[in-house]
C-alpha cells in the first residue's frame, strides 16, 4: 500500500497530477435524512457504527455536487452524487449527539461521477467507490434537482431547496476502505454555507438501477434532519488509518 500524506503530489493512472490536500471549488446541495438502522448498518464495513437520529433510525447523507475547479485546474470540472452513511468509529453515543457535537463522519457508500479522471481521483487516492455516470443538475432560485443515470438506468432524482447562507467553515470526516484498510479523511468546507433543520423541502425519487433498490430499502424519510448547501471551497486531506 502507498501511504499518502498532506504535501504529497500524486500522479493518477490517467496521467493527471494533484497535490494533497486537494482544494476544490464547488456548488453543493445536500441533506441528512433518517433511514432504517438495520439497512444502514449492513452497508458499513467493520470498525464503523451508524449514527442514530432516533433509537431505530440511522442518518444518511445525500450530496449533489458540481465541481467548478479541481486543484490548480488539475482536471476538467465534473459532477457527482454522493450517498454517505453517517458513521462513527467511536463507542456508541445517544441519538443525535454526534450530529449536535459535529463528531460525525460519512462512510462513502456510493459516489457516481461524470468523468474517468474524477473516478480515478477518488478511487486511487481515498478508496472512494466512484463509478462513471450521467449526472445532470437543474438549478433555479429555489432549488437544485439532480438526476443520476448509470448503465442506462436511472439511479435517483433528488430535489433539494436552497437554504439561506452565510460565510462559515466546517470540517467533517469521510470514511472509505482503501486497499483493504479503513481510512478517515478530513474534509473542510469553507464559503457560503447554508443549513435548515427539520425540513420537508426535499424529494428523493429512486429509479430502476440496482442501487435504487438499496435507497428504497433504506426507507429514507421525507423530512430531513438537516438541509444544507455550499458555494465555495472543499479541501480533501490525506486519509489516515482508523485504529480498530
Amino acid at each position: 500500500m502507498i501511504h499518502l500524506s498532506d504535501g504529497d503530489r500524486v500522479r493518477l493512472s490517467t496521467g493527471h497530477e494533484v497535490t494533497l490536500p486537494l482544494v476544490t471549488e464547488a456548488t453543493v446541495a445536500g441533506a441528512v435524512l433518517p433511514a432504517r438502522y438495520d439497512v444502514a448498518e449492513s452497508l458499513l464495513p467493520d470498525g464503523l457504527t451508524p449514527v442514530r437520529v432516533t433509537a431505530r433510525q440511522a442518518a444518511v447523507v445525500l450530496l449533489c455536487v458540481e465541481y467548478h475547479r479541481i486543484g490548480d485546474d488539475a482536471m476538467a470540472p465534473y459532477d457527482e452524487f454522493a450517498v454517505l452513511i453517517g458513521a462513527t468509529a467511536d463507542e456508541w453515543q445517544p441519538p443525535l449527539v454526534p450530529l449536535l457535537t459535529r463528531d460525525i463522519g460519512g462512510y462513502v457508500w456510493s459516489l457516481p461521477v461524470t468523468t474517468e479522471p474524477a473516478r480515478a481521483l477518488g478511487d486511487e487516492i481515498w478508496g472512494y467507490p466512484k463509478t462513471v455516470a450521467d449526472i445532470s443538475h437543474h438549478d433555479d432560485a429555489t432549488r437544485r434537482e439532480t438526476t443520476v443515470v448509470e448503465d442506462g438506468d436511472r439511479v435517483a432524482t433528488v430535489s433539494i431547496d436552497w437554504p439561506r447562507t452565510g460565510e462559515h467553515r466546517e470540517q467533517i470526516e469521510s470514511y472509505a476502505v482503501r486497499e483493504g484498510r479503513l481510512e478517515r479523511t478530513p474534509v473542510e468546507f469553507q464559503g457560503k454555507l447554508g443549513a435548515a433543520p427539520l425540513s420537508s423541502r426535499i424529494d428523493v425519487d429512486p429509479g430502476d438501477h440496482e442501487r435504487a433498490d438499496t435507497l428504497r430499502a433504506l426507507n429514507l424519510g421525507s423530512r430531513s434532519v438537516l438541509r444544507f448547501s455550499l458555494e465555495g471551497r472543499i479541501a480533501y486531506g490525506a486519509g489516515r488509518s482508523v485504529e480498530r
